[in-house]
């Protein structure tokens, strides 16, 4: 357990009790990087992100070769997750853009996935090759055959917010599709602000009208990128609707290949900060996964972008102490 004495503890009214992170980081946050990552690397960063108490932990992608070589590896590096998944209960989600993609990750045992859907036409289009309306029928068996092998089904949805070829998002668009994804037979919506231009008002509109077209907020998850520096404030917002699931990615890692003024995902040691100043539990030791995103750090050739990771290394704690 960490002895550090900062952030002090102070609680605000109306926010959950706990918050459970849906870390991002092997996957969404690796599947930019342009230098292929060893797969004994991947393994070992799942393994020290659940060793930190990261519950949630979305491994790889089973989409095909061709689109995201980073991600080629999936056969290799899933069988090596075996004892990750008893460190503390861990589920092992994985992407599955089709049937063939869900053939191969129930192959291998996966018993968590997620699709991937978007709010605009454009953006379907560049990333699917498809129509909103045809992606959409393109994941109805895939979700239909998860339910029946008793697999967990996210839902993401992209650019909720704001598209780089479509601009603002209309609300009533991107409810009409969530609402869409979730008659499919999705346990969870995750709200993804591809971007990173999302505001706090315009998160509580969206979350409002999900509520008010029947999306619980219980099964709703926010997806934030800090192109903006807002993803902290708009989790802030979620949280006060109520909310209490969170995507990060350890280090701030990510972006998105098929949209390239997306810019890395909120930091996972950034969000926990936040957390664990406001009383919140994540169950998450903030010291042990800073420790592991340096380490990756060094692995990539290149400072991690998280403000907190930066504070809390050892270089940083000593130029402090010179100054």
């Amino acid at each position: 357990m960490t002895t550090r004495a900062l952030p002090m503890k102070v609680p605000a009214p109306g926010l959950p009790a706990r918050v459970r992170i849906h870390e991002v980081g092997a996957r969404d946050g690796l599947q930019n990087e342009k230098g292929v990552v060893p797969t004994e690397v991947k393994a070992e960063f799942i393994r020290r992100l659940a060793v930190a108490g990261l519950t949630t932990i979305e491994a790889t992608s089973f989409v095909h070769p061709k689109w995201v070589p980073q991600l080629a590896d999936a056969e290799q590096l899933f069988p090596l997750l075996g004892e990750v998944a008893d460190i503390g209960d861990v589920t092992l989600p994985v992407l599955v853009p089709n049937e063939r993609g869900l053939d191969r990750a129930l192959a291998l045992g996966a018993r968590s996935i997620a699709v991937f859907g978007s709010a605009t036409e454009t953006f379907a289009a560049r990333n699917l090759n498809r129509t909103v309306e045809g992606s959409l029928a393109m994941f109805a068996p895939v979700v239909a055959r998860a339910r029946a092998e008793k697999v967990r089904v996210r839902g993401y949805l992209s650019m909720c917010f704001g598209d780089p070829w479509e601009g603002a998002v209309p609300v009533a668009q991107v409810v009409g599709v969530a609402k869409s994804l979730m008659e499919l037979g999705c346990d969870e919506l995750s709200l993804g602000d591809t971007i990173g231009v999302a505001t706090p008002g315009h998160v509580t509109a969206l979350l409002t009208a999900l509520n008010e077209a029947g999306v619980a907020t219980a099964a709703i998850g926010v997806h934030f990128h800090d192109t903006y520096g807002q993803a902290l404030s708009n989790t802030l917002a979620a949280l006060q609707h109520g909310v209490t699931t969170v995507d990060a990615s350890a280090g701030g890692l990510g972006g998105c290949p098929y949209a390239k003024s997306a810019t890395g995902n909120l930091a996972t040691e950034d969000l926990v900060w936040m957390l664990d100043g406001l009383g919140i539990e994540t169950g998450v030791d903030l010291d042990e996964l800073a420790a592991t995103s340096i380490w990756l750090a060094g692995q990539l050739g290149r400072p991690s972008p998280s403000r907190t990771v930066r504070a809390l290394s050892p270089s940083s704690s000593s130029a402090s102490h010179k100054e």
